[in-house]
């Protein structure tokens, strides 16, 4: 066990894999982190092996996310006899804030967040000027070491660019969070503290100019619609995919590997400064709004879903448990 160990922190985890259908070639540093544990009894990771087993079981799984984004991920998907019909339906939220109108109260109620949002930063936001500010949200349940704040801190600042900053009470594990005395000070006019915010409202101001994040699956899907760049700082579960594709496929994204202030201070002026993702920006906040799910889709997925729970005995309100997918309920951990 000690020697399996090893390979997690001896460089092996840089090897590239080519086999994995969908994905040309990928990095095992990048494959979720429940499937990279050298122990075979990990809870998590017979957890997923017990989903995918069921997932067999269910009339359709149902993806949030969309077809132009992830197109070669879908296809093996439909060559794959085991499988019921998997359906991209995403995104979702654009769905909501574009085809639910206000006479839909009970939908205008759905949302994802697990802390209570503050709406000051809006119209702080409403006072800044487009494509200006850095967006920091590590997301609902991430934590880092204090030294590792304070890296952040400190390559945000150096920056001078305005900034918001989400910092829930949590964000340190297991200590208070602490900001130096001296960078509260020297950023004070350019930058904003947040308990939480209203996310997507965020990444769809204009005054953003890039997204400093987890690379949690709503926090990536948000920002790839809106056409924000994002510096992508993963931790575990499928932020490590979620960023390389980012990064890799969607050219939208770059990752941090160490935490180091200058590091990070780079990486903002190049995200917000150079002119790499301008062309994949637009490209990708064009392919939501045009490619996304509208209404139409939604009418002919629940027509094709009724279709395959009326062969399989079911009535059309009758939704299997075994249904899976991104989901929309709080963050993609």
């Amino acid at each position: 066990m000690n020697a399996e160990s090893s390979y997690l922190t001896n460089g092996y985890l840089e090897t590239t894999i080519d086999w994995v259908p969908g994905i040309k070639e990928i990095r095992l540093k990048d494959i979720p982190s429940f499937i990279r544990t050298t122990y075979p009894n990990d809870i998590m990771l017979n957890f997923f092996l017990r989903e995918m087993k069921r997932s067999q079981r269910a009339c359709a799984i149902i993806m949030n996310t969309f077809d132009s984004l992830e197109h070669d991920i879908f296809e093996p998907f439909s060559s794959n006899s085991s499988l019921p019909p998997v359906y991209s339906i995403g995104p979702m939220d654009f769905l909501l804030n574009h085809h639910i109108t206000d006479d839909d109260h009970e939908l205008n109620k759905i949302g994802s967040n697990l802390w209570k949002e503050d709406q000051e930063c809006i119209k702080w936001l409403d006072k800044q000027e487009p494509n200006l500010v850095v967006y920091i949200n590590f997301g609902s349940i991430t934590t880092m070491t204090n030294e590792n704040l304070i890296e952040f801190a400190w390559g945000i600042a150096n920056t001078n660019k305005r900034f918001l900053w989400v910092i829930r009470e949590d964000l340190v594990g297991g200590e208070n969070v602490i900001l130096p005395n001296e960078f509260v000070e020297e950023t004070k006019i350019r930058g904003m503290l947040s308990n939480w915010c209203p996310q997507e409202e965020v990444l769809g101001h204009p005054s953003i100019g890039v997204f400093l994040t987890h690379s949690g699956w709503n926090s990536t899907l948000e920002s790839v619609c809106n056409g924000v760049p994002m510096i992508c700082w993963p931790c575990f579960s499928d932020q490590m995919t979620n960023c390389r594709f980012s990064c890799n496929d969607w050219g939208i994204g770059f990752e941090i590997e160490d935490v180091k202030r200058e590091k990070i201070e780079s990486l903002v002026r190049e995200s917000m400064d150079g002119e790499k993702v301008l062309p994949e920006r637009e490209r990708w906040r064009n392919g939501a709004a045009s490619k996304g799910c509208g209404n139409g889709l939604i009418i002919c997925w629940s027509a094709a879903l009724s279709r395959h729970w009326h062969r399989r005995g079911y009535a059309a309100w009758e939704v299997s448990d075994a249904m899976v997918g991104r989901g929309t309920g709080g963050e993609s951990i």
